[in-house]
């Protein structure tokens, strides 16, 4: 909920007394526009744990903070204009005195800490909404005839609020310190940033086409069955989800290893599934820069154009990630490399000697046909398979 920017700051002469009413529909953003609905204002009561007390001017003159940096804070957040509507509360004067703050003491730069309100804001902006859409909705449903929803809604937000606040922090701080202890492992300061990663993209193949065909409510069903699939098996193997985009996934890694084994799970559980449409996976291994939570660069783009050209239900990877799996030992350099291998094995075993171990090679790599990729050049890609299946 920001504010006009012609505003002035703390020193200003305050401005006149604004109405209690609510802006004017067609004025300001409807997902932040105050309300004069009654059980509304008892929800937001609720949910914030407090009156609306304060024009934004008042608020950031309270926290004692900029009108226009108090502006970029709340716009960061994801808040509309409201122009000068009494909507704001102690918890919005504490959150403006603490982000403030820790640009006074050095901790954050100001560019930093409208970060951190962006990133904030959108994350849990998603979560609300999908709490709200998927979750609320069907548990409001009026339990006896008669009985409205609103009649429902308020004893059960104040049942479920405090539970489901205590797990988003426990969620965060687990997701927080994984993520930190990434970060110091890194080699370098430039490492922090810039990363060396296996990236990853999962397509769904035809799905404009089923778009087309299926019902609204069927077309939800599956994209929410693929996105909890890719989720569940993107943790479980020790990768990040990145993000969901309907009908594609992106997801990365640390090491190439783990992104194969992620790749194949995923044509595999697919597959298994036949209400799902056919799979394809491209992977990429090289210098990721991260921001927000995202990840940018020419490896991510290698990655997306190679799902794009992958064969329905494989996985196609570049040169870089192959090297990569050679480098580590989870796959040959090639078949005739490992079918070498193993007969030196079998002729030591068969003269009375004690054998050098034949690598465990978990996954095997078969060059394609160099092409032309958009925007890349030339590049040669790999048709990544379990060993013995490709």
């Amino acid at each position: 909920m920001t504010v006009d920017d012609t505003t002035s700051g703390a020193g200003a002469e305050p401005p006149p007394e604004p109405s209690v009413h609510p802006t004017p529909h067609h004025e300001v953003d409807h997902t932040a526009e105050p309300t004069d609905d009654p059980l509304a204002i008892r929800l937001e009561q609720l949910i914030l744990g407090a009156d609306r007390r304060y024009t934004p001017f008042q608020a950031a003159r309270t926290a004692g903070v900029s009108m226009d940096l108090a502006s970029r804070f709340w716009r960061a957040m994801g808040f509309a204009d409201i122009g000068q509507a009494r909507a704001l509360t102690e918890a919005d004067v504490l959150a403006l005195r603490r982000l403030a703050g820790l640009v006074e003491a050095g901790l954050l730069s100001e560019p930093m800490a409208i970060q951190v309100a962006r990133s904030t804001g959108q994350t849990t902006a998603r979560l609300a909404e999908w709490q709200i859409d998927s979750f609320l909705e069907g548990l409001t449903e009026p339990p006896e005839p008669g009985m409205t929803r609103t009649e429902v809604t308020y004893p059960l937000v104040e049942l479920l609020l405090p539970e489901l606040e205590e797990f988003l922090v426990y969620v965060w701080r687990r997701q927080l310190a994984a993520a930190t202890g990434r970060v110091v492992q890194a080699a370098d300061d430039e490492e922090m940033v810039d990363r060396r990663l296996a990236v990853g993209f999962a397509d769904l193949v035809g799905f404009t086409r089923l778009t087309r065909r299926l019902e609204e409510e069927e077309l939800g069903e599956l994209v929410e069955a693929f996105e909890t699939t890719c989720a569940d098996l993107v943790a479980a193997h020790g990768g990040r989800l990145i993000k969901t985009l309907g009908d594609e996934v992106l997801f990365a890694a640390d090491d190439a290893g783990t992104a194969a084994e992620i790749a194949l799970r995923l044509i595999e559980a697919m597959t298994q599934d036949e209400t799902m449409p056919a799979l394809r996976v491209g992977i990429a291994f090289g210098t990721v820069t991260t921001r927000m939570g995202d990840v940018f660069g020419t490896t991510v783009n290698l990655a997306s154009r190679l799902t794009s050209i992958a064969p329905k239900d494989a996985v196609l990877v570049d040169g870089a990630f192959a090297e990569e799996l050679t480098r580590t030992g989870d796959a040959p350099a090639s078949e005739a490399q490992a079918a070498a291998e193993a007969a030196v094995a079998e002729k030591e075993r068969r003269a009375g000697v004690e054998p050098v171990p034949v690598p465990a090679y978990r996954y095997g790599l078969q060059p394609m046909w160099q092409r032309p990729v958009r925007g890349l050049g030339v590049v040669e890609p790999w048709l990544l398979a379990r060993r013995g299946t490709s």
